[in-house]
């Protein structure tokens, strides 16, 4: 033990956890996008993230090299995009008025339908996607090697946060998305179309999953039932950090990727344990959540 918990590993194990959390935080920033507009437990979010996870390898694979990889972080999110608006369109804009507990059940079935149609469509078998050359291999971090990939996510992380910060505080869709959120029968009085500012902003939720299950396709083997893990760890995440805040969504992330990789460190076969201890902890504080929930 004592000699595991080195500087070099320390360092090591918190970029993977940073990384981790990154994905993380894409994932749940659409989650926690979708519950702050429009109110909605969407329990299919993870189906979507592995759909984006499925796609993108089938593109990368039909295209090929250097392109094929950064076609598929382009269009395996604009995929989800249209089955989400497909939902929204024939589905979820009927149901905003119900109970969140029928929309929690519906979403639900949801899942169960998209991971049936996943596996009719790509089968039960593990895949893979590789890295494109300059991103394969690692590079050395405070004495220690540190995959490539993994910095690239640290790099994608922040550009998310930020741009999706941007689109909700700068721009019309924004201030509209959030006054809908507020008083949707107010925002219709003055003439705007609510149902498809509550769609756009759906389907921007549901693009942040495709685009987070594209972004880990080369570090996890895409296979089925990966949707399963992300959306009970995005909704754990979305609880501490404040439901449909944003900012909480990504100190969520951090706590529960950091937790996890300095539990590797301390208890190896207990790691998994430790982002459900400190959630435990966080809520029993501050049962509201670390920031402020907009519910």
């Amino acid at each position: 033990m004592e000699q595991s918990i080195t500087l070099a590993g320390f360092t090591s194990q918190l970029l993977v956890g940073l990384s981790r959390a990154m994905i993380l935080f894409i994932v749940s920033s659409g989650l926690s996008f979708i519950l702050g507009v429009l109110r909605v437990p969407n329990v299919a979010h993870g189906s979507l993230y592995m759909i984006g996870a499925f796609v993108a390898h089938s593109v990368a694979t039909a295209v090929g090299g250097v392109s094929g990889f950064w076609l598929a972080l382009v269009l395996a999110p604009l995929a989800v995009a249209v089955i989400s608006l497909i939902a929204e369109r024939t589905l979820f804009c009927h149901l905003y008025e119900r109970e969140h507990l029928m929309l929690l059940l519906f979403t639900f079935a949801l899942m169960l339908i998209l991971g049936d149609l996943t596996k009719i469509t790509w089968g039960a078998d593990y895949r893979s996607l590789t890295a494109p050359p300059f991103l394969q291999g690692s590079v050395s971090v405070l004495g220690t090697a540190f995959p490539r990939y993994n910095l690239f996510l640290l790099a994608v992380g922040p550009v998310v946060a930020v741009g999706l910060w941007l689109l909700t505080s700068r721009t019309m869709f924004g201030k509209i998305a959030r006054a809908a959120a507020v008083d949707r029968e107010m925002v219709g009085a003055i003439g705007i179309n609510v149902s498809w500012v509550f769609a756009l902003a759906f389907v921007l939720g549901c693009l942040l999953a495709g685009l987070g299950g594209a972004l880990v396709s080369p570090t996890v083997s895409i296979t089925l039932g990966m949707d399963h893990t992300i959306i009970i760890e995005t909704f754990l995440i979305v609880t501490i950090g404040g439901l449909g805040n944003i900012w909480g969504a990504l100190a969520g992330s951090l706590i529960f990727g950091i937790t996890q990789s300095i539990g590797v460190l301390i208890l190896p076969q207990f790691a998994i344990v430790f982002p459900y201890l400190a959630v435990v902890v966080i809520l029993t504080l501050k049962p509201t959540g670390l920031l402020k929930s907009v519910w």
